[in-house]
């Protein structure tokens, strides 16, 4: 790679949202609506986002997004859908239904702009077959270049039902990403008390993706699909900082898979990737010394309030891991 080359920067973690798929998963929407009094909002299922009107943000404007990708430094960016509406846990049909109409709509965005954008799919989790026929649709047909699904389905992530997908990805040749929705999905969150304080956001989101990392590792989803990337965003949650507590109980339990009782914790979660938007110094240090900067690709959750100002030379030096995730070659961007 070149000086030029590795000076680039790629973003894999940023959501948009498109006009093509409101109203396409049945009676949960996903819609733009206004309340009485003249505030807009986004509704998925019986949740309510109040307010946003995602048609003023670079979430749907393109022109924006282009202009603001500039500003921060951004070269190139993997497009994914809105966590909000993965809809992994409503009727099969109109997940099938949604998660075609959204793949449809980032293909063609992704066409209008291949030297800006590369695109991930959505899939109707709940549906294994469908899950499937649906990845290599986009994949083969509509040339998206990832698998974006969310960490809370109808069964565990490490269920051996999911097998059959995790090797149909991994023949693919694709990163499988995984980000969580606000915890209980269109209905609002399991527990009541995330309600306040965004917390859904702030805690929920945080405890998603560390569930998700122990089913993957001691679930032995790693063991069986060696050859499946999974990257996992903001750092995969509090993993890092729990680790001791995986390290120590994994070597006391039964229930560790033999990779992790003969290597330890840690050497398993080293196979996955991870998305290196964690705020604070400190915590993203953590996360660099347990799982190497080898293992992470820069993300910026572009468009939220969370976004780095500007892309630093911490950015820069992820770009080779972002090439190799995304199976690029050459001088693509």
């Amino acid at each position: 790679m070149s000086s030029d080359e590795s000076s680039k920067v790629i973003d894999l973690h940023a959501h948009i949202v498109f006009q093509e798929t409101m109203n396409r998963a049945g009676s949960f929407g996903p819609e733009v609506c206004t309340d009485n009094d003249g505030i807009v909002f986004f509704r998925f299922g019986g949740y309510q986002m109040k307010p946003m009107d995602y048609s003023k943000t670079i979430f749907m404007d393109v022109a924006m997004r282009l202009e603001e990708m500039h500003r921060h430094g951004i070269d190139l960016q993997l497009l994914s859908p809105n966590p909000l509406t993965f809809f992994h846990h409503i009727p099969a049909q109109d997940a099938i239904n949604f998660c075609a109409a959204q793949n449809d709509a980032m293909a063609d965005i992704v066409l209008k702009h291949s030297d800006k954008f590369l695109g991930a799919a959505a899939l109707p989790i709940q549906d294994i077959d469908a899950s499937i026929k649906e990845a290599e649709r986009a994949v083969k047909l509509l040339g998206l270049s990832a698998i974006y699904i969310g960490t809370n389905f109808p069964f565990d992530i490490d269920d051996p039902c999911l097998d059959p997908l995790y090797s149909a990805i991994a023949e693919l040749n694709v990163p499988l990403f995984m980000h969580p929705a606000s915890s209980g999905g269109p209905g609002g969150p399991d527990d009541s008390r995330l309600a306040r304080f965004d917390m859904t956001l702030i805690l929920g989101y945080a405890y998603e993706e560390t569930v998700a990392v122990a089913q993957l590792v001691l679930g032995g989803v790693i063991d069986r699909h060696p050859n499946l990337d999974i990257c996992i965003s903001h750092g995969g949650g509090v993993a890092s900082y729990l680790f001791p507590r995986f390290e120590g109980w994994s070597t006391l339990r039964d229930w560790a898979p033999e990779s992790v009782k003969e290597h330890g914790f840690a050497h398993v979660l080293k196979q996955l990737w991870f998305d290196s938007h964690v705020p604070g110094t400190l915590q993203k240090q953590m996360l660099l010394d347990l799982v190497g900067i080898d293992r992470c690709v820069y993300g910026t959750n572009f468009g939220g309030w969370d976004t780095p100002k500007r892309a630093d030379a911490f950015a820069k030096s992820l770009t080779p891991n972002a090439k190799k995730l995304m199976r690029l070659e050459g001088p693509k961007i």
